[in-house]
């Protein structure tokens, strides 16, 4: 398909009612893809997804989409939507321990391409801390500076070892044996699920 037929496929599956924060809603992508105004359409169906659930095909469609058009932090972002709707996604506040306290001494990328181990609370059949593997993306900005706070969304690379996780949970992250931050878990989304649990 090309963007248009893209664009136009993906609005067809945003729910019938749906609006952004300014009151637009599909007609109006529609008028801009008329207008072929592609960049504001998968700008404003992007904004349309992050607010209400929205089916996989429709983030499918929009990472297709946004690599057409050579935008690969919004291609980013939309494979990293379905890859939540795949293996769920867990909100948390995270704060990374400062330079002088962990190893990390350059900031963590924001777009998802880290995959820290996370303490979710697992033990190994010695008794030992067993750790837990997710991707994790920065909300709203490029990188996480150490010592730094920040929402973060995690999406597991093995869901079954994330089951037991609520609102609330204190977890921690590390990229070697040693605690790179530790993070409050705002919202559990499991796989599949369009709203949050607790």
């Amino acid at each position: 398909m090309d963007i248009p037929e893209l664009l136009a496929s993906a609005s067809l599956l945003v729910p019938e009612g749906t609006a952004t924060e300014h009151d637009l809603t599909v007609s109006d992508i529609w008028e801009y893809l008329a207008h072929d105004e592609w960049e504001i359409a998968l700008g404003l169906l992007e904004e349309l997804g992050n607010g209400h659930p929205v089916p996989l095909p429709f983030w499918e469609k929009l990472a297709d989409a946004a690599e057409q058009l050579g935008f690969e932090r919004s291609a980013a972002w939309c494979h990293w939507r379905c890859s939540e709707i795949r293996n769920g996604v867990i909100r948390a506040d995270l704060t990374l321990l400062p330079s002088a306290e962990a190893r990390r001494t350059t900031p963590i990328p924001g777009a998802g391409v880290l995959r820290p181990l996370w303490d979710v609370g697992h033990l190994s059949p010695a008794g030992e801390r067993a750790v837990s593997i997710a991707r994790l993306w920065v909300e709203g900005m490029t990188s996480l500076e150490p010592g730094g706070r920040a929402t973060v969304r995690l999406v597991p690379l093995t869901p079954s070892h994330w089951t037991h996780i609520e609102p609330g949970r204190q977890i921690t992250m590390h990229e070697d044996r040693t605690v790179a931050g530790r993070a409050v878990v705002l919202e559990v989304h499991r796989p599949g699920a369009l709203t949050p649990e607790g």
